[in-house]
């Protein structure tokens, strides 16, 4: 958290918090959502002006937690903005040297992957803090069977099962099947944080 942050946490220690402004899409991109956005209804059906200002997203990545029900926000300030999320609270990026990049400073290592029915994938690292891998980098990733060899079609026929990995960057994680729904849940996050 930046310093800035924590003079004005120290000075004001008493702000409400907010909801319903600001959302963060499945490309780990981050939306503006005003009162008239609020109004036509919740994320990301209706998404609000998408942020482009760089050093505000940095500033963003940098003062982003989680708080201990699973709901993430920004701390702006002495204010916690509580984000909307359309998939998860985070989003990989496999980087050439093999890491996974979440757009925050810390250092995600992850220690699961989880796929869904639709081939989404996403992380869990040590920490419990969930990304969806970027859909860019799905093809950069290996499916191990239970046999320790590379997955063919005719074991996609049936499916993930017990003893699957997921080789991706430098990592190889035991691989379990999940719907979309149960991600939130099997995760610890919220979605759709509330006050």
């Amino acid at each position: 958290m930046d310093d800035i942050v924590k003079q004005a946490l120290a000075k004001w220690p008493n702000v409400p918090d907010c909801y319903g402004w600001l959302a963060l899409d499945a490309r780990g991109r981050w939306f503006l959502r005003d009162q008239a956005t609020q109004a036509c209804g919740f994320f990301p059906s209706s998404k609000g002006s998408l942020l482009q200002h760089e050093k505000l997203i940095d500033f963003i990545g940098r003062n982003y937690e989680v708080d201990a029900r699973g709901c993430w926000y920004f701390q702006n300030g002495p204010q916690r903005v509580f984000v909307s999320l359309a998939t998860a609270p985070l989003t990989g990026r496999l980087m050439p040297d093999g890491r996974v990049r979440t757009g925050t400073p810390a250092d995600f290592q992850p220690r699961q992957a989880f796929l869904t029915p639709d081939g989404d994938c996403y992380l869990l690292d040590a920490t419990a803090h969930a990304a969806l891998l970027d859909g860019a980098d799905l093809a950069a990733v290996s499916f191990i069977n239970a046999q320790g060899r590379l997955a063919t079609d005719a074991d996609w026929e049936h499916g993930p099962g017990p003893g699957w990995q997921l080789r991706a960057g430098r990592f190889c994680l035991p691989l379990q099947t999940v719907s979309q729904e149960a991600i939130p849940m099997q995760c610890g996050f919220l979605r759709q944080p509330y006050p």
